[in-house]
């Protein structure tokens, strides 16, 4: 699956350890995992990223911070939110432009008593003014950073990009091997200063294969989606050359599984999906999928959980339904495979 959510009970830091190196990170008192994002209706491939404390060497941009914020006090200790802590959290989210959540009594806690994760909290005080804080966990070899915000009236002392370092720099202390910042999505800017940390030791998620590689092999043409993207294209023009209707869409609901209400329903978690047959109101036809993982085409059936009211500006985008795809039809290696099975009804549809 690309999108899930756990709700483990206990969480032992070797356990954290493995869901972090498995590309999973907290999100209140739970753990999920994404591999696809949708910001101001773009599609993005979201690529989980570490890096390895015992190989980092750190640019000169963490000098002269520190340099520039040396007036300032540090205090790290175990994590215990705090009134001033709320009351700077919220004047952070009135100067942002992205969402977040509307308390850290949310964010770190999502309203629970529950209290799974080791976390700390690194704090920054001009004089008595508290001015930044920042929130990380620890696991038995790994650090995570879960948050960061700051006064926006010291906008200028980069206390975000401050923050992280003053996490690894408490790591590398503990002799931890991985920092672990999240993850970024290739073409979307917000998240691209977390490679800027350390180029030496940066290292991406290929949930492909599930393998860990170096920052410096990236390449931004072979995200997943676009390969996903770019198969499916090619199935469809073959299914239109042979006379069938058919559409690549982008599926609004990818990350539904996310939603606690929602979660353990298997709901249909893929960005991108091509519909055979022409699409009419009301009608849910037989899809594609493209199994990135397998290297092979899938065609499912699926059935609504709930109708939606929807409307898009985008006539590429799918929203009419949440899916859930309960038939696996048939599987083939190729696109041209594919291609014959649509295009010669050899499976039949049932209503």
């Amino acid at each position: 699956m690309f999108a899930e959510l756990e709700n483990p009970l206990f969480i032992d830091p070797h356990e954290l350890d493995q869901y972090l190196a498995d590309g999973w990170f907290r999100m209140g008192q739970s753990v999920f995992t994404t591999n696809f994002l949708k910001f101001n209706h773009v599609f993005y491939s979201a690529l989980w990223l570490r890096i390895n404390l015992l190989e980092a060497e750190f640019p000169t941009t963490k000098s002269k911070l520190q340099k520039l914020n040396s007036k300032f006090e540090v205090e790290i200790q175990p994590a215990q939110i705090k009134p001033i802590q709320e009351t700077l959290f919220d004047k952070y989210r009135s100067h942002i432009t992205f969402e977040t959540s509307n308390s850290l009594e949310q964010l770190l806690f999502n309203n629970t008593q529950r209290d799974i994760f080791n976390a700390y909290e690194v704090n920054v005080y001009d004089k008595e003014k508290l001015i930044a804080t920042g929130f990380f966990d620890l696991g038995h070899d790994s650090g995570a950073g879960i948050s960061c915000f700051y006064d926006p009236d010291y906008k200028k002392h980069s206390l975000g990009k401050y923050l992280m370092f003053l996490k690894m720099d408490f790591c590398i202390k503990r002799g931890l091997t991985f920092f672990y910042p999240g993850y970024f999505a290739p073409g979307y800017r917000l998240f691209d200063y977390k490679l800027d940390l350390t180029k030496s030791a940066m290292e991406f998620l290929d949930f492909r294969d599930n393998q860990w590689y170096p920052m410096s092999t990236f390449s931004a043409d072979n995200t997943p989606l676009i390969e996903i993207q770019e198969r499916l294209t090619e199935l469809q023009m073959l299914i239109e050359n042979a006379g069938q209707i058919s559409k690549v869409y982008h599926y609004e609901y990818f990350d539904a599984n996310l939603v606690p209400s929602l979660n353990g329903l298997g709901l249909l978690d893929h960005p991108v999906m091509l519909v055979c047959f022409e699409r009419q109101p009301n009608q849910i036809n037989p899809i594609v999928l493209f199994d990135i993982r397998k290297k092979h085409y899938q065609l499912w059936l699926c059935n609504s959980v709930y109708g939606m009211t929807y409307e898009s500006e985008y006539d590429n985008f799918y929203g009419e339904h949440l899916l859930h795809p309960f038939r696996h039809l048939v599987s083939c290696d190729t696109a041209e495979a594919m291609a014959q099975v649509v295009t010669t009804a050899l499976v039949k549809v049932d209503d």
